[in-house]
């Protein structure tokens, strides 16, 4: 049964800041929210541009792509790299626009080809030209896909051009683009002639559907879940519907458009609903720093009732995956009530375990979340007095597995980084935190070495990020420091102190993407998971009370 530990009557306060408010609006946040709370996306926005000008929320889709973009033309992060796939998609989005019809969507057609035609330049500049750069493509899933079937869209548009001219992109009427170093084409040839043989294709592939075409609408082999979506992703079910305006609106389909659109006031995220990978990961990580839970019974109940043989998904339409199963057991024992972990065997590789069968590369969190999973289950055993079963010496096998492949994947500068967050101190907290609780005595110089990385990384206002300093990362970074020490010594509890201003501002600032801070967890575009993001401050700030640091 699951721990519902009932808060004191009084409340304390931070600065102002009521923590047992903030975890219980989060809380109840997940039931209002089931589907999720998920920043919108520049690249799946623009793919709904295309695919489905007749959906709710059209004219709100283009003005977003426009507020979106940068001045210097492109969109998305700072890194090239990671500007790729949301930049041809927002291009691609604008050029269809002007092209099918010349309709401004309400933002001015001039104003509409001036943007349009800084985002061409910008692309060949820096992206798909032919003096343009070599790129650093990030791991993003699908991108070797995505950008050639973006730019083949967009040189079909730059065709058209000649043919029905559009003022202020004069220059571009004929013009083509390239692909960037690395991304050919050919791997999206071979997936095309898959789909369209009528071949089964990897359930994974369905959630960039898009990419398929024509071939994708009406794909026999797809089917919508439950919720109406193909993948898990808008721009996968509009491609999947095809011509959508002769749709019923009660199909499943559509439904699932309309209600994912009017959620988000017209933009969409890439991946949603993402119910389980939410929920697990909330509970998670407040239970695992010590908060105090009411976890109601039904959001127990999402997380077991989705467990199969193969473990879960991060949400219907999408394969199941060891990263997820591994977040929601680890959740489960958390909460009092454990699950076997065997699982997550199906997932056991020679000498670690992959997120999915067939998986090109590894996850460093994927591991660091396994060896959670199997860490904990086993303490469960223990306070049973089970641990001497012959189940036990596997589980402790499996861990020892997964904590000696994480150090083995730790940088020289004592940081990891991974497939499934853009930056390292996600990455560095998950297998440090994971390492210093299961890894056992052999593991503590690797932990030592995060702590350091840690303390030298800390930015001079006292936070720390990637690109520019973010509570969320600030978060990660107090964690690790203190959930792999008994008491955080000095500096440790110096860079705490200096970090808790910005971990206040990430509690009362609300939505952290209306406040700036930039999506960075890995989807086809970025995104930012916002009930995780906060249950990670919500964590740092209760570990900070209780280490004394402050009060």
């Amino acid at each position: 049964m699951a721990k519902t530990t009932v808060p004191a009557p009084h409340r304390e306060t931070l600065h102002g800041t009521d923590l047992p408010r903030a975890t219980t609006e989060l809380l109840d946040g997940l039931v209002e929210h089931p589907w999720g709370q998920v920043s919108p996306s520049v690249y799946e926005t623009g793919r709904l541009v295309t695919l489905a000008p007749w959906l709710s929320g059209h004219r709100q889709r283009v003005s977003f792509l426009l507020e979106r973009q940068r001045p210097d033309g492109l969109w998305g992060a700072p890194e090239v790299g990671y500007a790729l796939v949301p930049t041809l998609s927002a291009t691609e989005a604008l050029l269809s626009v002007l092209v099918r019809d010349g309709d401004a969507a309400g933002a001015g057609r001039d104003r509409l080809a001036r943007r349009t035609a800084r985002a061409l330049d910008a692309v060949a500049t820096h992206m798909c030209g032919p003096s343009a750069p070599a790129i650093d493509l990030p791991d993003l899933p699908a991108i070797e896909l995505i950008a050639p079937a973006l730019v083949e869209a967009i040189n079909g548009s730059l065709d058209r051009l000649r043919d029905a001219p559009v003022p202020g992109l004069e220059a571009w009427a004929g013009r083509r683009l390239g692909t960037p170093a690395g991304l050919d084409g050919t791997k999206l040839g071979l997936v095309r002639s898959l789909l369209g043989s009528g071949a089964a294709a990897p359930q994974k592939l369905m959630h960039a559907l898009e990419i398929a075409g024509d071939a994708a609408a009406g794909l026999a082999h797809a089917r919508p879940e439950p919720t109406g979506t193909i993948g898990a992703s808008p721009a996968a079910t509009a491609a999947w519907l095809g011509a959508g305006e002769s749709v019923d609106p009660s199909n499943p389909g559509r439904w699932y458009l309309e209600t994912v659109v009017a959620r988000h006031g017209g933009p969409v995220p890439c991946g949603y609903p993402l119910t389980v990978f939410e929920r697990g990961w909330v509970l998670a990580w407040l239970a695992r720093a010590g908060v105090p839970l009411t976890v109601r019974p039904e959001i127990v109940l999402s997380l077991t009732a989705p467990l199969g043989p193969a473990g879960t998904p991060a949400a219907a339409g999408l394969p199941s995956d060891a990263d997820t199963t591994a977040g929601a057991l680890y959740a489960l024992a958390l909460l009092d009530a454990p699950c076997r972990p065997d699982i997550l065997f199906g997932y056991e590789l020679d000498t670690h375990f992959c997120t999915w069968q067939g998986e090109d590369g590894a996850s460093v969190t994927t591991n660091a979340h396994v060896l959670e999973a199997f860490g904990e289950y086993l303490t469960a055993l223990r306070a049973r007095s089970a641990a001497g079963t012959d189940s036990a010496a596997r589980y402790a096998a499996a861990a020892a597995k997964a904590a000696d492949w994480l150090c083995g994947q730790q940088r020289p500068d004592g940081s990891w980084e991974d497939r499934w967050h853009a930056s390292p101190h996600y990455a560095t907290a998950c297998a440090a935190i994971a390492l210093a609780a299961f890894g056992g005595e052999d593991r503590a110089p690797a932990v030592e070495a995060a702590r350091r990385w840690i303390l030298t990384t800390q930015r001079p206002d006292g936070s720390w990020g990637h690109w520019e300093g973010t509570a969320e990362e600030t978060s990660y970074a107090v964690q690790l420091l203190l959930l792999t020490g008994r008491s955080p010594a000095a500096d440790a509890a110096d860079a705490v102190t200096r970090a808790l201003p910005h971990l206040l501002r990430g509690l009362t600032s609300g939505d952290g993407a209306a406040a700036g801070e930039p999506a960075m967890w890995h989807d086809k575009d970025l995104y930012r998971p916002e009930a995780i993001v906060r249950a990670g401050v919500i964590a740092a700030l209760h570990l900070a009370r209780g280490s004394g640091v402050f009060r």
